[in-house]
């Protein structure tokens, strides 16, 4: 690898590479893999780059604004950061560096139901309201509880994820025994940990507690990874309809958003159910 990006990361892949040289295999892979053979994620790629900007010249320049709205909220671009599980094992306390960031930049953020950080943790680090995902659970309690926490914490705007109603077959976490319980796979992990010492210093010892910070009530033992993975697995409701959107919709007083349409039909459906906005999406091809 260069030393120029171990110096000034520039671009997206930059970062891409720094990530892969600081994050244990096991964890890059599960940021930077898609499902099955990943035809999905490269096309995803491939249509973002057939994208062209029409050109047009001799234009005043000299006070470019690139400031709009995001779901009723004022944005200094048309971005936001997407809700990403785990980000806490990314980085130390990762989801409260990047409401930190998102709010320096002027754009949203938006916290995972399955992020380390919880709730009340990233409103203390946040100066602004943030988004919150979520993912329908079984335990519609759970739910209810999850969105007034929200609410409390000042989220005004939810995202509810709708393209992920089965996990999708990710073969990289396959292989390097990220899913696996054997004693091989531990080995593996324990090795692939072993050759990132900054990770264990940075995340593994000073970024604690590592479990999903918004579910620690919700699971028998807060501090057993493969208990909260269990429970998870469980609580995923396969069987969401549009009819819980209509549910949702009327516990939920802030601002509604479907993460994860990808057709007219579809997004007929969500302004029907009383969803104010979609997100196009296919789970980045997971």
């Amino acid at each position: 690898m260069s030393a120029t990006y171990r110096i000034v990361p520039a671009t997206a892949l930059d970062y891409r590479r720094l990530a892969e040289r600081k994050l244990p295999r096991f964890l890059f892979d599960y940021v930077d893999g898609g499902a099955n053979d990943e035809s999905t994620l490269a096309s995803n790629v491939a249509d973002f780059q057939k994208i062209l900007v029409q050109q047009r010249v001799l234009r005043d320049v000299t006070n470019i604004d690139t400031s709009t709205l995001l779901a009723g909220e004022k944005a200094s671009m048309p971005l936001a950061l997407a809700p990403i599980g785990m980000a806490g094992l990314m980085a130390r306390r990762g989801e409260t560096q990047a409401v930190r960031a998102a709010n320096a930049a002027g754009v949203p953020f938006t916290l995972s139901t399955v992020g380390i950080c919880p709730l009340v943790e990233v409103a203390a680090a946040a100066s602004k309201p943030f988004w919150f995902q979520l993912y329908m659970m079984r335990d519609r309690g759970a739910v209810k509880d999850l969105l007034e926490r929200a609410m409390s914490a000042g989220c005004r705007t939810l995202v509810f994820t709708v393209d992920l109603p089965v996990p999708g077959m990710r073969h990289r976490d396959v292989r390097n025994g990220m899913l696996a319980k054997s004693l091989k796979a531990r080995l593996a992990k324990a090795w692939q940990m072993s050759c990132r010492p900054s990770w264990i210093c940075g995340v593994a010892l000073r970024g604690r507690p590592h479990g999903f910070g918004n579910l620690a009530d919700r699971v028998p033992d807060p501090n057993n990874f493969d208990a909260f993975r269990a429970w998870l697995d469980e609580q995923f409701d396969t069987s969401v309809t549009w009819k819980d959107i209509e549910w949702l919709r009327s516990i939920w007083k802030g601002t509604l958003l479907l993460k994860g349409i990808l057709n007219v039909e579809d997004g007929i459906s969500a302004a029907n159910a009383g969803a104010d906005g979609i997100v196009v999406s296919n789970h980045g091809g997971r």
